[in-house]
């Protein structure tokens, strides 16, 4: 049976099969570049040498960050030849992961979890505006590749729902009124930033407390650990527990 190669221009996200694309095809040239070269050998440099596709993981997401925040084939590839394995066994990797899209996406990818507590406190309703807003539908991108909408499952912030996790960061405790400020300060490249916790409640709350603020847990005693437990570099399997001061 010949090899048929399906052809599109605007492939649906997420398929479970690749299909070719005018910037998408094992033909085009990907490469990492020279400042990444200096982190693929730092990656590597943590795996013992025949054990090279440990580091699938982290250049596969070297190889998105670098390429706009998608992976097209010839990446995967790249990343396969350096740490010598068959292609096929890098794209099970990519094809696993929703970690790695495998298709273009805007700028702003915006994850939206639209799971039980997240549902049962208005993203519905952040879906219809967002979708309103940027004249896009779930797992569309706008006309000028600012920005991606994909529905996704519970993304860890069910106290602070509903949520989105825009690129890297999760803003949380969204109404219809601050999604949409939200991303009109995308559209001026003026995201708001972190909070303090790696996160933003679009609320003004600090994290995670409730209506009243902070009400317990003032201070908190960090554990006493030995700084030269780890200076020989090895770890005894049977101590680790008491290593990571559990």
């Amino acid at each position: 049976m010949p090899n048929i190669r399906r052809v599109s221009s605007t492939p649906p996200p997420l398929l479970p099969q690749h299909i070719d694309t005018p910037d998408n095809t094992q033909e085009t040239y990907f490469d990492f570049t020279e400042e990444n070269y200096k982190l693929v050998n730092k990656i590597l440099s943590k795996y013992p040498a025949n054990y090279k596709q440990s580091g699938i993981i982290p250049l596969l997401d070297l190889a998105q960050r670098q390429h706009g925040g998608w992976l097209p084939v010839a990446a995967m590839d790249k990343v396969a030849s350096i740490v010598e394995a068959a292609p096929s066994r890098v794209y099970e990797v990519a094809s696993f992961y929703t970690m790695f899209n495998r298709t273009k996406v805007g700028k702003y990818f915006i994850q939206l979890c639209g799971t039980t507590p997240c549902m049962i406190c208005g993203s519905e309703d952040i879906k219809k505006t967002i979708e309103k807003h940027l004249g896009i539908k779930n797992g569309g991108t706008t006309e000028d590749g600012m920005f991606t909408l994909l529905e996704v499952e519970c993304l860890g912030a069910c106290a602070n729902a509903p949520m989105i996790q825009l690129n890297d960061d999760y803003y949380e405790c969204l109404t219809p009124k601050t999604i949409v400020e939200l991303l009109e300060a995308c559209k001026e490249g003026k995201p708001p930033a972190m909070g303090k916790w790696g996160s933003l409640p679009m609320n003004g709350q600090v994290s995670c407390e409730g209506p009243l603020g902070k009400t317990s847990l003032w201070e908190i005693l960090p554990p006493k650990v030995d700084p030269e437990r780890f200076k020989d570099g090895k770890v005894d399997p049977a101590s680790v527990k008491a290593h990571m001061s559990y």
